[in-house]
């Protein structure tokens, strides 16, 4: 198929089967993301309406490939597929930049800011709570998710408190109220936070485009009134919106939260709790992720209470949130590495390993979309085997993480108690 065939295609999935409601922005140069908004699954489910009404076989390792940003280089890609020529290599992202909660991506800005180093922190979010709700729905926020662990943990390493301001009890417009009075009036050295459905501000850039999409953002007064300095250290953004834009997005019934932290009295953590931070959050006989993948796909192909295969998609749709969280594991490693003085060579190994732990998510979930819009059942034995795979790969993990973790123990005189087996 010619190039300009394979971009009229694209065209027609994403004016006729998706919907696009932004297709007066369409051309080849137009950004997946940025301007026809979409995200990470929303792309696989254009590539499975194009696999499947072209006839192509997109092969495994080309799922996760980070060259389709662009109309283009999508058509480009499908070129190379048809055409059977590898996959370009995708640029890494540096270490430094990897950011996967949005919660301790903020509390964690002080921390730096401070000199402190803030890796350990990040040991309560490679296995972060998540629920299952009741139609069988992977849910990274709902009612039943707290920070408490994460609140409690922060004051005993780094010693400040996160006070909350936000007040469920009282109205949207009094709790925003509140917050431009603390803006107003709190000191330079405090940090304001608050949860904001992120679907409400579409002109930020690194959408999920999920609808509602609760998110942690920091926010500071500027000279004008009509417009507030927004911080979002997740993904890596900052500068000025519209203060009408930012209410609305506080107000909407899907979120509530809100802490501040004052960054005075912040000091680096002691060892001790760090061991005790690492034993608290160290699942060594289980993966929760893809335990709950395997529940929900289990619960839809066997049609668990009328639950039908064909909303499994939407089902599994917060796979690729959840999973990205996986990138903590090399804050852990880096931690450990520094502290024992380890090869560098043998960390970018094990970023690799990790790396290939997150994309095979990605292929998880593209087959997982191919069976609910297909209904082909055949298709469990990949999903199972790729499942299965995750397992030994994220066991491999956690092992080499607590073999480090115990000779950083013993480096630092720090007693230990009974051998942890991972599975």
């Amino acid at each position: 198929m010619e190039r300009e065939q394979l971009i009229a295609s694209i065209r027609q999935v994403l004016s006729d089967n998706m919907q696009n409601a932004h297709m007066e922005k369409f051309s080849e140069s137009a950004r997946l993301n940025e301007d026809l908004y979409l995200d990470s699954v929303l792309i696989l489910q254009l590539i499975l309406h194009l696999e499947l009404d072209l006839g192509l076989t997109v092969p495994e390792e080309n799922i996760t490939a980070a060259d389709y940003a662009t109309v283009s280089s999508l058509a480009d890609f499908l070129c190379r597929i048809e055409r059977n020529e590898p996959a370009q290599k995708a640029q890494e992202e540096e270490f430094e930049d990897v950011k996967v909660h949005c919660f301790v991506s903020c509390v964690c800005e002080s921390l730096k800011r401070k000199g402190i180093d803030h890796r350990p922190f990040y040991f309560g979010v490679w296995d972060a709570t998540f629920t299952i709700s009741e139609n069988y729905q992977l849910q990274y926020h709902s009612d039943e998710i707290n920070h408490g662990s994460f609140l409690d943990w922060y004051h005993r390493l780094y010693g400040v408190a996160l006070d909350p301001w936000y007040d469920e009890g009282k109205t949207k417009q009094d709790n925003i109220e509140e917050m431009q009075r603390l803006l107003a009036t709190k000191a330079e050295t405090s940090h304001l936070m608050v949860m904001l459905d992120m679907y409400q501000l579409p002109e930020r850039e690194n959408k999920f485009n999920q609808n509602p999409f609760p998110h942690y953002v920091m926010l500071e007064n500027t000279h004008d009134p009509k417009t507030l300095f927004m911080s979002d250290p997740d993904f890596r953004w900052e500068g000025e919106l519209e203060s009408a834009r930012i209410f609305n997005a506080i107000s909407q019934p899907s979120v509530a939260g809100g802490y501040l932290l004052d960054e005075t009295g912040l000091k680096h953590a002691d060892d001790r709790d760090v061991q005790a931070y690492f034993e608290a959050c160290f699942i060594a006989d289980g993966n929760p992720l893809t335990s709950a993948i395997r529940r929900i796909l289990d619960a839809h192909v066997r049609g668990y209470a009328g639950i039908k295969l064909t909303d499994l998609s939407l089902a599994l749709r917060e796979i690729r949130v959840i999973a990205v969280r996986k990138y903590a594991y090399e804050h852990g490693f880096a931690f450990f590495w520094r502290a024992l003085g380890l090869p560098d060579d043998d960390f970018e190994i094990w970023c690799d390993v990790i790396e290939e732990l997150i994309q095979t998510y990605s292929r998880i979930q593209y087959q997982i979309m191919k069976l609910a819009e297909t209904g082909d059942l055949d298709l469990q034995v990949e999903i199972y085997a790729l499942l299965n795979k995750q397992d030994r790969t994220e066991f491999r993990i956690k092992k080499r993480l607590n073999e480090v973790y115990r000779d950083w123990c013993e480096l630092n005189d720090l007693p230990l108690e009974a051998a942890v087996e991972v599975a």
